[in-house]
């Protein structure tokens, strides 16, 4: 399995690499259209290769995504931590109601009726 995983991550590679060399030509970016810039007076331009805003962009999306679905999850998570802390809270409790049963009792005769 390991292998097919080099396998794939090197042809990744490969693919990235054929894609940043086919578009190695210059893009100008701007922040905002041209009348807006203007009328704003925010004209900066910035040039860049092709590919990097590809990447760029790529590697924009997926942060977009990932902290979308981390703010999204957050009802999940704060359930489950609800539900953990109410189980280690039961599970307290049952290990004291069980010293209290067995107080009086053999110790053998404890443990056989834990285990039962």
């Amino acid at each position: 399995m390991r292998y097919i995983r080099y396998a794939f991550l090197g042809a990744l590679a490969v693919i990235l690499i054929a894609v940043a060399l086919a578009n190695r030509g210059l893009v100008t970016l701007r922040l905002l259209p041209a009348e807006l810039a203007e009328f704003l007076g925010l004209t900066q331009t910035i040039d860049l290769p092709l590919f990097l805003v590809i990447f760029g962009g790529i590697a924009a999306g997926l942060l977009i995504g990932f902290v979308w679905e981390w703010l999204r999850e957050h009802k999940v998570r704060a359930e489950a931590s609800r539900k953990q802390s109410e189980v280690k809270k039961l599970e307290r409790e049952l290990r004291r109601v069980k010293g209290q049963r067995d107080e009086g009792k053999d110790e053998v005769l404890a443990i056989l009726d834990e285990a039962s």
